[in-house]
């Protein structure tokens, strides 16, 4: 029997670490980050040598295409451009050069980082950083050092273990001592012990939650989301805080232009749109044609291949330079690759973060000269370089009205929702930039103030199909999601209200409203928030406590630290918090959360391994399927876990009854393992497909733990009881104790008021294994059982012509040990029973048990089916694998006790009369 439970421990622990296994691990995702080979230049020699194997000091060599293998400092190059997304979120490519005037690192132009990519171009670099030390090392460290936070249900199932398991073994030191006691056998005591202790474990029951889990997270991946973590289906459903990014994820991150405001008239770019202007009825209109012109040459997309027509190639760059080349090339006259070739591009300072615009100078003839500047941008950045405005036909300065203007159509644009960029030009004077001009930008010898202001445009990125229902999902299902974006507030808030995730007034809304001033209006007057990402960092504990009170949350100009404090800040409140991402910075936020959610399509590897999910098309509208599916394996969890329970005590009391009164020995601990991991196994198993009691039943419940201000006072009051371990004043991590103090802890733990405290504090919302469970499994469905079994014992041994009385002195008779097969006859009223007749009457009863059991937890599978209504109607047969559950467990039992050999195994007799059953 032993070795049957050893066994049963490994199989589980196979089974799980098989599902859980992970296709990379942190560590793997970084390496494939890093080039297999880089080049290097040692005792003047150009050599190829492995990444990681570059040491500080090394001189490389880095070329278009080339990965950068460390963090390192460019003294020479030749056109260099680098993809720095992975680290900074930055779309565009950055240029690297010698030489730097900016002061933020990440910004420095002579510094390339481990991980980017080299686009074009060449330079020569000096590795300063390598491993760890490298900027990309110190954000894979963060995320390893992130503890990964404990699953609500594993909590709860542990609980739920120790508890089982602190009563079963006392329970066994009990009755030990008592069987001591009464009959001084320790071989014997000892038996009834471990027979005791097996059957108030449930051993089937960590098997069948693993296995529940990885069917549930099957049928999760056919919809696109993909478990890593078998604990984050159950998770999923728990939530009650969901951070979400906004682009891709909430929308389509496919932009489309709306709106243009050029020459003093605003105009509307396809005719089905709600916006104000008017229709644009050719390309060749003052200010939408120079518009069209900047967003043709003035850009760094790219076409996948050129000899298909335009409308069917894939544009490579951003979303938002290709929503305006899409644009320009549906309304500019002629061939759109001709313009392209007819006025090529002889300088180019690409957008960055720092400048939040791009500037090109074409070959674009006008009466002044050959050459015109070109720029696009963030309209407040470009606005402050320009002097002139074009305006009714005509290039005149730039005044306080005309910015005015500006100011009111791009407060309108940016209310749409919509992302705004500026456009100016500035036709160079042909004597001081002929054709043949170099430009230099180190040098700068280009204009850099006295554009034209040409105009504004406003592109949507139109929300993708089924977010709007989604988010309405989620708050009846009392789920606050939160968006975290970088857009400005304006457009982050009016994206929220486009999906309804903001529906309510903020306080500017009020006051507006009202005509009161801002500072006048109290909490309680309004629902939502805005929050500017630079405010986070001043925020007190007090201002997160009313930010997360609001219903409707936004967190805009973001950087990923911020989300990982605003996670942070969920879960000292005691959310539940889900969290999506990703960007390689996203993957500390994305491990500290509850549950991180990586992007398949736009995520990094390093962000797919912090993650416990990873969502395969991106949608935000698949998460809330993952979150009712995450609801239905706990409510379908709970059933298993009611059902599994209930056989426990019929198979406890026989125990007891055997050294109390005595009886007979009942029931055996090999027949214990074939109920526990046989039939129960199997028709527990059928829960996973278990369908909802109603079809949106499951949406309009609140979560299980919500978070309340009772919740939060009860966490704060544990975390007063629980005060941090001290910090080392040196390393500035939490000193952690010795393995003999952590003992001495728990052993001494028990005799505190704190532990008492924490024990018997009542959780709040539901859990797992609740008081409702336990009751129906212990005192009434499983006291039926027991009566049922007891009934069939007693009339089975009375067919073999042994009374309950009989039974009850044979077996307090130890000195002959009747009911073996060389027990001594035994006589009564004149009947001689051979000890073949008592082992085989014993057998057929313990048989009859085992049937008894089975029926009865048979209609137990039916019964916990239902949760909120009678276990009546249609919805009961629905699942169709219950009755394959219980079919196959009916035939498991027969082979048991219908092939002889095997009644030896089990204690079973093939002569059992299947008119017994019908007592249970």
């Amino acid at each position: 029997m032993g070795a049957i439970l050893i066994g049963v421990a490994f199989l589980n622990a196979v089974i799980e670490w098989y599902q859980e296994r992970k296709s990379e691990n942190t560590l793997a995702a970084l390496l494939q980050m890093i080039p297999p080979k880089t080049h290097v230049i040692r005792e003047r020699k150009l050599e190829s040598v492995q990444s990681a194997d570059v040491v500080v000091g090394d001189v490389l060599f880095l070329r278009m295409g080339d990965k950068v293998p460390a963090d390192c400092y460019v003294f020479a190059a030749t056109d260099l451009k680098v993809d720095n997304s992975s680290l900074t979120g930055e779309s565009e490519p950055q240029e690297r050069e010698p030489g730097n005037t900016m002061r933020n690192p990440f910004e420095a132009t002579n510094l390339a980082f481990n991980g980017t990519l080299a686009v074009s171009g060449s330079a020569y670099a000096i590795v300063v950083r390598t491993g760890d030390g490298t900027v990309l090392g110190q954000i894979a460290g963060l995320t390893a050092g992130e503890e990964k936070a404990e699953s609500p249900m594993s909590h709860e199932i542990a609980r739920f273990v120790r508890i089982i398991a602190s009563v079963a073994l006392l329970t066994a030191v009990v009755f030990f001592a008592t069987g001591m006691g009464l009959y001084n056998d320790f071989a014997f005591s000892i038996n009834f012990a471990i027979g005791t202790f097996v059957a108030f474990v449930p051993e089937g029951l960590p098997a069948t939650v693993t296995m529940l889990l990885t069917i549930a997270a099957k049928r999760m991946a056919a919809e696109n989301v993909l478990v890593k973590d078998l604990q984050g289906v159950e998770t999923l459903g728990a939530i009650t805080c969901l951070a979400t990014d906004k682009t891709g994820t909430l929308t389509r991150n496919q932009m489309m232009v709306t709106n243009l405001w050029t020459n003093g008239t605003m105009y509307a770019a396809t005719r089905a749109h709600n916006d104000i202007g008017e229709s644009i009825s050719s390309g060749n209109i003052t200010g939408v044609r120079e518009i069209l012109l900047t967003s043709t040459l003035c850009c760094s997309v790219k076409f996948d291949r050129s000899d298909v027509p335009i409308d069917k190639r894939q544009l490579l760059g951003d979303a938002t330079e290709s929503g305006l080349v899409r644009f320009a090339f549906s309304r500019l006259t002629g061939d759109f690759d001709e313009v392209q070739a007819q006025h090529t591009k002889v300088f180019e300072i690409p957008f960055n973060s720092a400048n939040k615009w791009m500037l090109s100078v074409h070959k674009l003839t006008h009466d002044n000269g050959p050459l015109t500047l070109m720029m696009k941008g963030a309209p407040e950045r470009v606005l402050r370089l320009c002097s002139t405005i074009l305006y009714q036909d005509r290039i005149i300065p730039l005044t306080d009205a005309h910015r005015a203007e500006y100011e009111e159509m791009y407060q309108y644009m940016a209310s749409q929702g919509h992302r705004v960029l500026a456009f100016a030009q500035l036709q160079l004077d042909g004597s001081a930039y002929p054709e043949n001009f170099t430009f230099d930008k180190k040098r700068a010898n280009y204009p850099e103030t006295g554009y034209t202001f040409v105009g504004l445009a406003s592109l949507e990125d139109p929300p993708k199909h089924g977010v709007r229902e989604a988010i309405g999902r989620c708050r009846s299902a009392g789920i606050q999601v939160i968006m975290v974006t970088g857009d400005h507030p304006l457009t982050a808030e009016a994206i929220g209200r486009k999906i309804n995730l903001m529906v309510g007034e903020t306080r500017d809304g009020v006051a507006a409203r009202t005509g009161q001033n801002v500072n006048d209006i109290g909490e309680d007057e309004y629902d939502a928030v805005v929050i500017h990402g630079e405010s986070i960092a001043d925020m007190s504990d007090a201002d997160w406590d009313l930010v997360f009170r609001k219903p409707e949350v936004i967190f805009a100009r973001t950087s990923p630290k911020n989300k990982l404090e605003i996670v942070t800040r969920a879960q000292a409140l005691g959310h539940i918090c889900g969290v999506t991402g990703d960007g390689v910075n996203d993957s500390p936020a994305l491990k500290k959360a509850d549950l991180g959610i990586a992007m398949n399509e736009s995520g990094s590897d390093v962000s797919k391994e912090a993650a416990s999910m990873i969502l395969l098309d991106d949608n935000f509208a698949t998460i809330v399927k993952g979150i009712e599916e995450g609801r239905l394996i706990f409510a379908n969890l709970k059933k298993s876990i009611r059902y599994t329970v209930t056989h426990s005590i019929p198979e406890v009391i026989p125990q007891i009854l055997y050294i109390i009164v005595p009886l007979p020995p009942m029931i055996t601990s090999i027949m214990i393992l074939v109920i526990d991991l046989g039939f129960e196994v199997l028709a527990a198993l059928t829960y996973a497909w278990e369908p909802p009691e109603s079809s949106n039943g499951l949406m309009k419940l609140p979560p299980r733990k919500p978070v309340t201000m009772r919740s939060i006072a009860m966490l704060r009051a544990r975390a007063l009881r629980h005060p941090p371990p001290p910090i080392d004043p040196h390393t500035g991590q939490p000193i952690k104790p010795s393995r003999i103090s952590r003992a001495l802890a728990a052993v001494k733990a028990p005799f505190t008021r704190v532990w008492w405290q924490d024990r018997l504090e009542r959780p709040e919302g539901e859990i797992l294994v609740d008081g409702e469970l336990l009751s129906w499994s212990y005192l009434e469905a499983g006291v039926l059982s027991t009566i049922s079994l007891i009934v069939v014992f007693f009339v089975v041994l009375n067919h073999h012509g042994i009374s309950p009385r009989q039974a009850r002195l044979m077996a307090k008779d130890t000195s002959q040990n009747y009911f073996n097969k060389d027990s001594p006859d035994y006589t009564y009223n004149g009947r001689i029973f051979t000890g073949d007749q008592q082992f085989y009457a014993l057998n057929e009863a313990r048989t009859g048990i085992m049937f008894s059991i089975y029926i009865m937890q048979v209609f137990n599978l039916f019964i916990c089916k239902a949760r909120f209504r009678l276990p009546f109607g249609k919805f009961m047969f629905r699942n169709v694998r219950t009755f394959y559950g219980f079919g196959a467990g009916l035939v498991l039992l027969l082979i048991v006790t219908y092939i002889p050999p095997l009644n030896t195994v089990f204690n079973s007799s093939y002569k059992s009369i299947p008119l017994y059953w019908l007592i249970a």
